[in-house]
């Protein structure tokens, strides 16, 4: 079979990695989307999919705007029995979707968390289990009909990077299952009832507050090692681990315990144990070089 296949970041990559590994399927061309400018000396740097498409020397697309008129043309002449869309980028006009069944790979149990970051806001939720859906698109954001979803479940201290993986592995193999057998699969409408969005993720999202325990680390989990954590002083928080969910505390942000490689951090609902912090315009230090560095210690503020 002919596949056009849409992808940017690495988690496209390695779907389109997994195509190219599977006999009968023809990666007709690629479509990702522009260079970027990257760093203090802004570089311009191909998106991951780009690398390995050229690496097989694939035709690579990379229009700015997917729906002008030219850039439809030009796509409706390429030969493909379906396209392939995983983290894209862009949005899919009409007269693409009516060219050949397109394919979605979203990263959540659908119509649960719709939009961009839904690997995060599992970590944020503490949900215990998470998915790949496999989805006919349509014109709306994430609200295809649903081909196939798989599960796993996601452990209590797992970090985003781990779950990106796991659910980069389920979302190649979802890929190739759906493919093979697609004219046996029976599409099924999603519950507008149970729909659920996410957000773009921005660097103010990496805020924390002593307020909740749970709430802080999962943050952590779900942010780390981009945005990051950090307080409102700017102290960021770079390793941490959850101590306690549920004793209430009149001060937060207390330092209530200290040994020689970790101190134990009062929240208002539980507490965290902090092991490396950074400090605004600092390198990254164990937690016993930054109390002594600021005098503090047991019963006094982290901050």
């Amino acid at each position: 079979m002919n596949i056009i296949f849409m992808g940017t970041p690495d988690y496209a990559q390695k779907i389109l990695q997994r195509l190219l590994d599977t006999p009968d399927i023809n990666v007709t061309a690629v479509y990702t989307q522009p260079d970027k400018p990257v760093g203090r000396k802004k570089v311009m740097t191909p998106p991951p999919v780009k690398l390995l498409a050229e690496s097989y020397k694939l035709p690579v697309y990379q229009p700015t705007r997917l729906r002008d008129e030219e850039t439809v043309k030009e796509l409706r002449q390429i030969v493909c029995d379906y396209i392939v869309v995983a983290a894209y980028g862009q949005i899919l006009p009409k007269e693409i979707l009516e060219y050949a069944p397109c394919i979605n790979l979203h990263a959540s149990i659908l119509p649960q968390y719709r939009g961009a970051s839904p690997i995060q806001q599992t970590l944020l939720n503490g949900d215990k289990q998470t998915g790949v859906t496999a989805m006919l698109m349509d014109e709306g954001l994430d609200t295809g009909d649903i081909l196939k979803i798989k599960t796993i479940d996601v452990g209590d201290d797992e970090m985003v990077e781990s779950l990106f993986e796991r659910l980069t592995d389920v979302a190649a193999d979802l890929t190739v299952d759906v493919l093979e057998n697609f004219t046996a699969l029976e599409p099924k409408k999603q519950d507008e009832s149970l729909a659920t969005h996410c957000k773009k993720i921005t660097k103010a999202d990496g805020e924390v507050s002593f307020d909740d325990a749970q709430t802080l680390y999962n943050k952590y989990r779900a942010f780390t090692p981009w945005p990051g954590i950090y307080l409102s002083s700017g102290l960021k928080l770079k390793k941490i681990t959850l101590e306690d969910t549920t004793t209430e505390h009149s001060e937060a942000g207390k330092i209530i315990e200290v040994d020689k490689e970790s101190v134990v951090v009062s929240c208002k609902r539980g507490s965290i144990r902090v092991f490396r912090v950074q400090p605004n315009s600092k390198k990254e230090m164990d937690i016993a070089a930054y109390i002594n560095g600021k005098r503090i210690g047991l019963e006094d503020t982290l901050s």
